[in-house]
């Protein structure tokens, strides 16, 4: 599983990264945009980005590979037995940890190989659970600063000491290609 998490500036990597991932990686990949008031139109717009589904995450939706999952505004992402499980938001004010909530989540309940990629956004949500991802094998990926338009959350990233890479949106794309050890299309 591959978990993306950004916040404000982050459709720009989501789609710059979706347009060099191959259909066919046998990975799914988890938007966790950090919203907290608003519907999100991820859902809506990815779908231009690539040829593989894109789902709004339902409680108790089962997770399958080529497949590309969006966080619903409001909620908190778990994941337990193969399937997605949303509860609401455990931080209604201040700045949401959402993609800090779903990583800790993926790092006790997950079996498989976890990526988890930190792109442009305000805050640091993501970091806490960082080394959590690193201590169960996962590899842990950060936007390039100078590629983000909001480098707050990949900086915070970074200083976690927990990163693996810090790459641009399309190297972030070829690294999951690498370790997937599928082809790129781009």
């Amino acid at each position: 599983m591959v978990c993306v998490g950004g916040s404000a500036g982050g459709l720009n990597a989501y789609q710059r990264l979706l347009r060099h991932l191959p259909p066919d990686m046998g990975v799914a990949i988890v938007i966790v945009n950090h919203l907290r008031r608003v519907a999100t139109h991820l859902a809506d717009i990815l779908p231009l980005c690539t040829t593989m589904p894109v789902e709004l995450i339902t409680e108790k939706l089962l997770i399958a590979p080529n497949h590309v999952y969006i966080i619903p505004s409001q909620h908190d992402l778990h994941v337990a037995d193969g399937a997605f499980h949303l509860a609401p938001i455990s931080k209604p004010r201040g700045w949401p940890d959402v993609i800090t909530v779903f990583l800790r989540s993926l790092a006790q309940n997950w079996d498989g190989q976890v990526i988890a990629v930190i792109v442009s956004g305000y805050d640091g949500d993501g970091a806490a659970a960082l080394r959590g991802i690193r201590d169960v094998g996962g590899i842990v990926i950060a936007q390039e600063l100078d590629t983000a338009a909001i480098p707050e959350m990949p900086e915070s990233a970074i200083e976690s000491g927990c990163v693996d890479f810090v790459l641009s949106p399309e190297d972030i794309a070829r690294k999951i290609v690498e370790i997937t050890g599928r082809r790129s299309t781009g």
